[in-house]
């Protein structure tokens, strides 16, 4: 019997692991805690900009077809794969950190020119941002998105948790999984997570969480899909 594995990630990424696991083997089941809300705005005119800075997919959106002859600089490999299927001609893919884009960008890109924008989420690209200005690099920051958290436990979630099965929950974001913490407590089922395996993205991931009884956490070495997956083996 298929091992059933929690899909917590908003979409379109949740659909994308979903596929991935059900290839593997496994039984996924699709919740996503988090809705991904829009921004329409009037954004810079591509020729004043030297290039777009994306640290997750979900800025892609709201990015205007103009921009597509543009560089574009993204935080990891499935962030850069999802420019290039909306049109995006020269993208550069960093390592999966906003570190690793704001070592990109330091190693590659002369200081002087035009300034760069980061097409960001609310709340969110600040520390990017800051560590490019200290390089002499003009940022210009854009929330483009808000990622909206559910308010209840997703029916699919709160069914898997309820079950006598024992299984395994993906947390790809610190933020996912401060709302999964939230949900969970509050449809009063943490106690059924000691059947349950935590596979986190990175050790802040794991945090948010590590206080409920989980059966085994694990962390992924690389803030990648891939390597989150690969917990699921150990």
């Amino acid at each position: 019997m298929a091992v059933p594995v929690l899909v917590t990630r908003p979409q379109p990424g949740a659909a994308m692991t979903a596929a991935r696991l059900q290839a593997l083997g496994f039984l996924p089941v699709v919740a996503p805690l988090l809705r991904i809300e829009t921004f329409v705005r009037t954004l810079p005119a591509p020729e004043t900009l030297r290039g777009i800075l994306i640290a997750s997919q979900q800025a892609i959106p709201a990015l205007p077809d103009l921009y597509h002859d543009l560089p574009l600089y993204a935080v990891g490999d499935a962030t850069a794969a999802a420019a290039r299927g909306q049109g995006f001609k020269q993208v550069q893919s960093a390592d999966g950190k906003a570190e690793d884009l704001a070592a990109l960008i330091i190693r590659d890109l002369p200081r002087d020119g035009l300034p760069l924008l980061l097409a960001t989420g609310t709340n969110q690209g600040y520390r990017l941002k800051t560590i490019l200005q200290a390089f002499g690099f003009e940022v210009m920051r854009e929330e483009v998105y808000a990622a909206r958290s559910v308010t209840a436990l997703p029916v699919p979630a709160m069914q898997l948790l309820s079950s006598d099965a024992e299984g395994c929950v993906l947390l790809f974001s610190r933020e996912t999984a401060l709302c999964f913490h939230r949900v969970c407590i509050a449809a009063n089922l943490s106690a059924r997570l000691s059947r349950f395996r935590l596979a986190a993205i990175s050790h802040t991931v794991a945090e948010a969480v590590r206080d409920l009884p989980w059966a085994t956490i694990h962390v992924a070495m690389d803030p990648h899909e891939k390597a989150v997956l690969a917990l699921l083996n150990d």
